[in-house]
């Protein structure tokens, strides 16, 4: 067991350390938002007027996505019921609804399928590298499917770091729900007491707090103080600010 510290903090006899993937090691805001914009414009397709509201919805701002939005932070099917609702909106049925919205996603989908995953935050890979040699386990707790997941460690080559890839793929089962934050510890193999969960949302932070996580740290690349984060026990700027102490004096 190691003791890890961040900005002051310390967490003591942690065995493992779960990410969050978007956003707190995929650097995905851009494909994100070209991912929301592409859904928007399909539903526009088939029922016009409603890709503008749409993309307010996501959460797209500009050239930039809202941290704390839909898009960066909602599975997909919470993203296609929100678009759905837009949908039904203007008279169709829900089911109609739902059908349209799903239709949109899915060609949005092959469109972007042969996309590259987004790049590493810089930093990033030399943090799992460090944290998994020093004898932590590692896992992967995301909002998108545990395809998606699957296929950003073996692009990436993360797979001598990481021990759990696991996403959301039950249309019951979604952040902030604290059973798959235990679910992930269960698959590593850890106790949640023992296991720190490093995500950039709010609602990572209360899956892993109500699940009996050894700590929460909160991280918003390049600026740590921002309101969303403020219920972790310690919000980062940096992957590289969680330090594991080698010796009780430090």
């Amino acid at each position: 067991m190691l003791t890890i510290k961040c900005r002051g903090i310390t967490f003591s006899n942690i065995q493992a350390v779960i990410f969050d993937k978007d956003g707190t090691l995929e650097d995905s805001q851009e494909f994100l938002r070209h991912l929301g914009i592409k859904r928007s414009r399909l539903a526009d397709a088939q029922i016009p007027g409603v890709g503008e509201p749409l993309q307010m919805a996501f959460g797209i701002e500009g050239s930039s996505i809202d941290p704390t939005g839909l898009l960066a932070v909602g599975s997909r099917r919470e993203n296609e019921i929100v678009a759905a609702g837009y949908i039904a909106e203007t008279g169709r049925g829900w089911l109609e609804s739902l059908a349209i919205a799903s239709r949109a996603f899915d060609e949005a989908d092959q469109m972007l399928k042969k996309s590259p995953p987004s790049p590493l935050f810089v930093g990033s890979l030399e943090v799992l590298k460090y944290l998994s040699e020093a004898g932590l386990k590692l896992g992967i707790l995301s909002a998108a499917t545990t395809e998606t997941v699957q296929h950003f460690v073996k692009y990436h080559q993360l797979s001598d770091y990481i021990q759990l890839e696991m996403g959301v793929d039950s249309v019951h089962l979604n952040k902030p729900d604290p059973q798959l934050f235990l679910q992930a510890c269960q698959k590593l193999g850890v106790e949640p007491a023992v296991t720190l969960m490093v995500g950039d949302s709010a609602g990572d932070i209360q899956m892993a707090r109500n699940a009996g996580a050894a700590g929460c740290i909160g991280i918003c690349w390049g600026k740590a103080e921002v309101s969303h984060l403020e219920k972790a026990d310690v919000a980062i700027a940096s992957l590289d600010e969680i330090q594991i102490l080698t010796s009780p004096q430090l």
